[in-house]
Formats: structure tokens, sequence, C-alpha cells
């Protein structure tokens, strides 16, 4: 009985082992799937992270252009106010 017990015993602890083993395996696959779809995020966040600089940078570049468009406007209209100017001044001569 005693011998029946043991090697029902060692049979039992055997099988634990092997689902173990098992069950380690698709432990192993998840792990590495998490980690590649970790890394993918991590790559993700670099890109956008990379993409907002360029974003800030082309709008300080817009917001340059349009400061300097302002000023081309005011010497323009300057300009203009005197021709006008000069043009009335030499017609009432």
């Amino acid at each position: 009985m005693k011998k029946l017990v043991s090697v029902l015993g060692i049979l039992a602890l055997g099988g634990v082992f092997a689902a173990g083993c098992s069950y380690q395996t698709q432990i192993d696959q998840a792990t590495s799937q998490a980690e590649s779809s970790a890394q993918q995020a991590s790559t993700a966040a670099t890109n956008a992270q990379n993409s907002a600089n360029q974003a800030a940078q082309s709008a300080k570049t817009a917001q340059e252009a349009a400061a300097s468009s302002e000023d081309s406007v005011k010497r323009a209209n300057d300009a203009v106010a005197r021709l006008e100017a000069e043009f009335a001044s030499s017609v009432t001569k």
C-alpha cells in the first residue's frame, strides 16, 4: 500500500511539474509579447514627442514670419503715405 501511495505521489508530482512547465511556456510567451508591446509604445511615444517638438518649432517660425509680414506692411503703408504726400505737394505747387 505504501508503495502504491508513493508511486501515485510521484506521478502526481510529475503531473504538477509537467503542467507547471506548460504554463511557464505560456507565461514566457506572454512576457515576450508584453515586452514587445512596451517597446512599440515607447517608440510611438518618442515619435509623438519628436512630432510635437517639430510642430512647436514650425509654430515659432510661422509667428516670426507673421511678425515680419506685419513690419513689411507697415513699411509699405509708410512708403505709400510718403508718395501720396509728395504727390499732393507737387500738384499744389
